[in-house]
C-alpha cells in the first residue's frame, strides 16, 4: 500500500516534470521566441497542482509520467 509520502515526487523529479511540461507548452505555441519564462511559470503551476492533487506517484514510469503531463497540458 502506498503512503502519502510515496506519492510526492522528489525535488529532482518535480524539476524534470516542470521541464517536460514547459517543453510541451512551448511546442503548443510553435516555439515562438520570448515565451520561455511564461512557459516555465505555467508549467510550475500545472505540476504543483497535479502534485497537490496527488495524481503523480514517484513509482510511475518516466514514459507514463510524460504522457500524463502531456495529457494534462492538452486540457489547458
Amino acid at each position: 500500500m502506498k503512503t502519502e509520502t510515496d506519492r510526492i515526487p522528489t525535488a529532482q523529479q518535480r524539476q524534470e516534470m516542470i521541464a517536460i511540461a514547459a517543453y510541451y507548452l512551448a511546442e503548443q505555441r510553435d516555439f515562438a521566441p520570448g515565451g520561455a519564462d511564461a512557459d516555465w511559470f505555467r508549467a510550475e503551476q500545472l505540476i504543483d497542482a497535479m502534485i497537490a492533487d496527488r495524481r503523480i506517484s514517484r513509482t510511475t514510469e518516466a514514459d507514463a509520467r510524460r504522457a500524463s503531463i502531456r495529457n494534462a497540458l492538452q486540457l489547458t
